[in-house]
């Protein structure tokens, strides 16, 4: 089997989670700036075997989408022409980012590390995955 990435879209970054292999663990991988998220990915796989990435979509209370929607759209648009034989998926990430600061809360981190916005993103992305997974 393959892995399978999460990514937390962000404008100014994006959290990135992954499984193993077996698709059975969810890991934190990075928070990267957006600029360089293609940089990233290129590098990110050609070392790893990924066969499907999964974009959080940003859903408000009513069911419509954010704003970033259209951004989004431009990136998955663009990941796909690059890597076709990469499925890509939408999981919903309505509440991932106030779920990540309540686990990072919980987990005893100090009040300076719990106030970083990367750690929170990359968070999400795991958040995310587990509920795209089942797994929550």
């Amino acid at each position: 089997m393959a892995r399978i990435l999460c990514l937390d879209f962000g404008l100014k970054r994006c959290g990135l989670a992954t499984t193993d292999p077996l698709q059975i663990i969810v890991t934190g991988l990075e928070t990267v700036e957006t600029r360089d998220l293609f940089n990233f990915l290129e590098k990110y796989l050609n070392i790893e075997v990924v066969e499907k990435l999964v974009i959080g979509l940003p859903v408000h209370k009513d069911g419509n989408f954010t704003h970033i929607k259209g951004d989004i759209d431009r990136f998955s648009k663009e990941f796909a022409a690059r890597w076709p034989n990469i499925k890509v998926d939408y999981a919903d990430e309505q509440f991932s980012s106030v779920m990540a600061k309540h686990v990072i809360l919980l987990s005893g981190v100090r009040k300076q590390k719990r106030q970083d916005k990367a750690l929170v993103d990359k968070i999400s992305a795991v958040i995310i995955l587990q509920k795209y997974l089942k797994h929550i």
